[in-house]
Formats: structure tokens, C-alpha cells, sequence
């Protein structure tokens, strides 16, 4: 929905979800808005000028004259920065998603390529098992390359681990965090075709709707999941987190190559491409980028995570 002010009569400009269309469509009387979502994607807080020379009453001038976008169609490429209403006045800092590393054996980042030079940050996924024998120790399939998934068979016991809390220094990780704060569900969103959500054990999870993008949603909550996908972060925990302050839940999952990637090339010579002597691995591979997006559920923060779907040739 998009906000215009155009100096005289407010004007409203509102389109719904894929799933909003979807039950209008059905004419069954299951349409009905029941929640509202706000974002403020186009402003940028960074103008907001306290050194204003004119006085406090021009230090959020240009922000206010940032132009608004007007409601956009395709739900991958809006909303992006959720608003988030909380009546208390006391808060200093508002809890973050963060990528968590060295549990599970986990890393968000491949090691050097050694034809491109380069060393992207982002998870990678063998779609067959040809692929994950490349870079995995076929006597120890817990053994491999930092931030490789064995997305075919789950036998590495692998997965991609999300902590929540205040990342900060100025606040003990010893507090507990407010509840209004803490996160108890989590939304997953990932292309369908290349691949799909499971829990720790390698189980699929069942996406709660695809919409006309090919874009799986899938919610987690909570207590609701066994395996459990989301506990809660104590500040003793062993393996530590990657937050400084008071921490909420941590959310962890893994990902699966689709049967289309596992068992073809078709996607990746349409969508991908291909490269030589990736990681400590060698020969020739196809390879497609995209990401996984994770929302907290209480809060709306919202983090990519880069994936990459590797196959061997």
C-alpha cells in the first residue's frame, strides 16, 4: 500500500497479496482482511540532520520530502522493512536477526574460489550426491568445506542456524529479553523450484502456500515443531551466539535441492551457470545464486541469505 500526500486530498493506494486475489477469486466468502503490514522501504533515516543550521524544526525536513512509492504488484519486491509498533518509551535498541556461526559445523562463506580469486559469502548446496562426494570426505560426511550443505541426502547433519536478541555491548547478555521483543515465530520464504525447507534431521517441512512467483512461505513456531526448530538462547549456552546483548531465540534449518535440480542441468543452463575448481573441490560445475529470506514474525526484521545450488557436470 502506498501513502500519497499530494498537498489536498489523501490518497490511499492499496493492492492485495497473491493470497488476498487468490480468496477474493473463490467467491466463497473466505476474503476478509483481518491484518494489516506498514514499511517504510523508500526513506532513508540517514537524512535526518540534527546540525541543521535552520533549528530543530528542519532536522527531519528531507526525509519528509523523500518521495513515496506508490503499492507495488509483486510481493518479492516490497515490504521489505517492516513497522513495528511497540507503546513503551524506554527502549534503546531493537532486537536484530543474525547469522550465527560454528554450530553444527556451519559457516556463512565458501573458501577462496580458485579460478574467479573471489570468496562469496553464502551457503552452498549439493543437489545429488556426485556433488556433495566433491566436497565432502566420503568416509566422514561431517567433513567439509565451511558452509556446504549436503542438500540430497542430509547426511552431514548440517544446518543454518538464525540468532535473535539486542546485539549490543551496553546491555548484559544476562537480561532477559522482554517478551515483546523475543521472537516465537518465524517466516521462510525460498524459491520453489530450486529447493525446500527441512528441520535439523533432514525432514521436509510443507510449505503453508506457493504463490504465483514459484515462492514457497513456510511459518514456524514456536514450540510447534518436533524436532524443534526455534528454542530459546540461554546466556550460558556452549556454543555461545552471535549476539552481544540479551538474547531471544535461535531458529535453525536446512536446505534441500528440488528433484529438478537434483536429477537436471535445465534449470541451471536456464537460470544458472557454470565454473571451474570451486572451493577444494575440482572440475567443472553449474551453479544458480538466489536467497533465502527469513521475518521474524514478532518484530517483521527481515535478513537475505545467500544460497548457492551447486552440481557437479
Amino acid at each position: 500500500m502506498g501513502f500519497l500526500d499530494n498537498s489536498g486530498d489523501i490518497i490511499l493506494d492499496a493492492v492485495l497479496t497473491d493470497t488476498g486475489r487468490f480468496r477474493l477469486a473463490k467467491g466463497d466468502g473466505s476474503f476478509k482482511i483481518t491484518k494489516y503490514a506498514f514499511a517504510d522501504d523508500e526513506i532513508d533515516y540517514e537524512k535526518f540532520n540534527k546540525n541543521h543550521a535552520s533549528g530543530s524544526a528542519y532536522y527531519d525536513l528531507d526525509v519528509l520530502k523523500t518521495p513515496v512509492l506508490e503499492a507495488f504488484t509483486n510481493n518479492t519486491s516490497t515490504m521489505k522493512h517492516m513497522l513495528l509498533s511497540i507503546p513503551r518509551t524506554n527502549l534503546l535498541y531493537l532486537p536484530i536477526l543474525k547469522l550465527q556461526e560454528g554450530e553444527g559445523g556451519e559457516k556463512a562463506g565458501l573458501t577462496k574460489n580458485s579460478t574467479s580469486g573471489q570468496a562469496p559469502t553464502m551457503f552452498a548446496v549439493a543437489v545429488d550426491e556426485d556433488t556433495r562426494d566433491a566436497f565432502f570426505d566420503a568416509s566422514d560426511v561431517t567433513a567439509a568445506s565451511d558452509g556446504v550443505l549436503d542438500g540430497a541426502t542430509f547426511e552431514d547433519g548440517r544446518f543454518i542456524r538464525i540468532d535473535q536478541g539486542l546485539d549490543t555491548s551496553e546491555i548484559s547478555k544476562n537480561f532477559t529479553l522482554d517478551p515483546d521483543l523475543r521472537e516465537t515465530r518465524y517466516i521462510v520464504e525460498v524459491d520453489n523450484r530450486l529447493g525446500f525447507i527441512v528441520d535439523s534431521t533432514g525432514t521436509p517441512r510443507t510449505p503453508s502456500f506457493i504463490d504465483d512467483d514459484n515462492i514457497a512461505t513456510y511459518n514456524f513456531s514456536f514450540g510447534a515443531d518436533t524436532p524443534a526448530m526455534i528454542e530459546n538462547i540461554a546466556s550460558t549456552t556452549p556454543k555461545g551466539s552471535s549476539i552481544a546483548g540479551p538474547r531471544g531465540t535461535k531458529f535453525k534449518f536446512a536446505i534441500g535441492a528440488s528433484l529438478e535440480l537434483n536429477t537436471s542441468t535445465f534449470l541451471f543452463t536456464k537460470l544458472g551457470t557454470s565454473g571451474n575448481s570451486w572451493d577444494s573441490a575440482t572440475g567443472t560445475f553449474y551453479f544458480i545464486d538466489t536467497n533465502v529470506r527469513i521475518t521474524g514474525g514478532t518484530t517483521g526484521y527481515r535478513m537475505d541469505i545467500p544460497v548457492r545450488f551447486v552440481k557437479k557436470a
